[in-house]
């Protein structure tokens, strides 16, 4: 049976909750290839991660939040830094504080969703050659066995790795960036050219990974829910450059997305769209507005990203959106971004897409790989008390969410509504969400 109020109606057990990963709120991730590089003398990463949100500690306050709010869903990373520190030594404590994690969620009413590579690497893995070292896929499927523990507690759906054609992308990117001693953190690695291709091997190593790791998944658990998570480039081709925008985003989304058709689900990551002219990508459209992070605000790339990964992986994968959100100190602006991505998403339903969740990024404001200048949380966290605050964004989205509804095409009145659909809307028209 669907819950429903004047928006479209969700299914009882669609996923509407929200996403962190370990390195940017726990803090102090000493052993990671990450907190090497922030710390490493003449770094280009502008800011150090140091304590991030505290979440390492304060979790259970972060589902709390989450779970009043009225959501049931919350992503969240295992950190196999913690998890392996020193290659073949395993922490026993770390083990049990995500067991505990996932214990927590459960009881509060949110449905872990466990992703166990989100972009950092424990240091003695990238020392040996990271992803390019023969056996990678091999020693990233040891770790998936050695945390089957915490997956044991409770947890369903499980992503191997987060955003593979990013962390490719990324090895040319940051290997470019580290020569000509460029950038800041991922930003501006990434800024060194969006004609940049990602690694071949690192590609090829990071497809056998996830096939290793979600090979021993299910053998351990058929009952996993077992796929990984793309970045969603949402190339749109300008008129007559269709074979380009093709061949472009074939090394960089679209060889991940076919990886995933035997998978349990496929994770969608959407902020932006990517132009492609007869020569390639394109600059934002002069006079867009633009995020913190630079991208166009451009709410509708979210169905354009549903749209093509279905088409690429097949009607039969469903899809969780693991990703969506905006960098924005406006918070106005985050509930009109997420007021249109969320009707976007309702049409990709309507036209029989099989999406299981929405999972905004990102619960809280967070260290964005090289700052904490980028605010994409629905809750506020001060850098030095910790304290949380939610954002009215966050009041709204959990309303949805607690509601079991999307946004209506046009903002409801109040007529033929009732309950916090009622406020849902009351408050989507303060904000000035049109």
């Amino acid at each position: 049976m669907s819950r429903t109020t004047a928006g479209t109606a969700l299914p009882e057990d669609f996923l509407f909750g929200a996403s962190t990963s370990a390195h940017q709120t726990e803090g102090n991730n000493h052993a990671s290839d990450w907190w090497a590089l922030e710390h490493r003398p003449g770094t280009f990463v502008p800011e150090p991660s140091g304590d991030a949100a505290d979440s390492w500690h304060r979790w259970p306050e972060d589902m709390d939040l989450l779970a009043e709010l009225g959501f049931n869903a919350y992503r969240f990373s295992i950190e196999w830094a913690r998890i392996e520190p020193e290659r073949g030594h395993v922490s026993r404590a770390a083990l049990a504080h995500y067991r505990e994690m996932v214990r927590g969620a459960l009881a509060r009413g949110l449905r872990p969703v466990v992703t166990l590579h989100h972009f950092t690497n424990p240091r003695w893995f990238t020392e040996r050659g990271g992803w390019t070292a023969p056996d990678a896929p091999e020693v990233f499927a040891a770790y998936a066995r050695t945390v089957l523990p915490v997956l044991a507690e409770g947890v369903r759906y499980v992503a191997t790795i987060n955003e593979p054609n990013m962390i490719a992308l990324l090895h040319t990117l940051l290997a470019t960036a580290r020569a000509e001693g460029s950038g800041g953190g991922m930003e501006g690695a990434a800024a060194l050219g969006a004609r940049a291709l990602p690694d071949a091997a690192v590609t090829r190593a990071l497809l056998a990974a996830h096939a290793a790791a979600r090979r021993v998944l299910k053998e351990a658990r058929p009952d996993l829910l077992v796929g990984w998570t793309v970045a969603n480039q949402v190339y749109e081709a300008e008129p007559g450059a269709e074979e380009v925008a093709a061949a472009h985003g074939y090394p960089r989304e679209d060889v991940f997305l076919e990886a995933a058709r035997g998978d349990d689900w496929v994770g969608v990551q959407s902020y932006t769209r990517t132009r492609v002219g007869a020569e390639g990508p394109l600059p934002v459209p002069e006079g867009a507005e633009t995020t913190q992070t630079g991208w166009e605000y451009h709410p509708a790339a979210l169905a354009g990203a549903i749209r093509h990964t279905v088409a690429v992986t097949g009607p039969d994968v469903p899809v969780l959106v693991t990703e969506n959100g905006i960098a924005t100190a406006d918070d106005a602006r985050r509930l009109a971004y997420t007021t249109e991505a969320l009707r976007g998403l309702a049409a990709t339903l309507r036209e029989g897409c099989d999406v299981r969740g929405y999972l905004h990024w990102s619960a809280l404001d967070n260290y964005e790989w090289g700052s904490y200048g980028p605010t994409f949380g629905l809750i506020a966290v001060d850098p030095e008390t910790f304290a949380r605050t939610p954002k009215e964004s966050a009041r709204w989205l959990g309303g949805l969410a607690r509601a079991g509804c999307l946004p209506p095409e046009t903002e409801a009145t109040g007529e033929g509504a009732s309950g916090d659909g009622d406020r849902d809307a009351a408050v989507a028209t303060r904000a000035g969400v049109r």
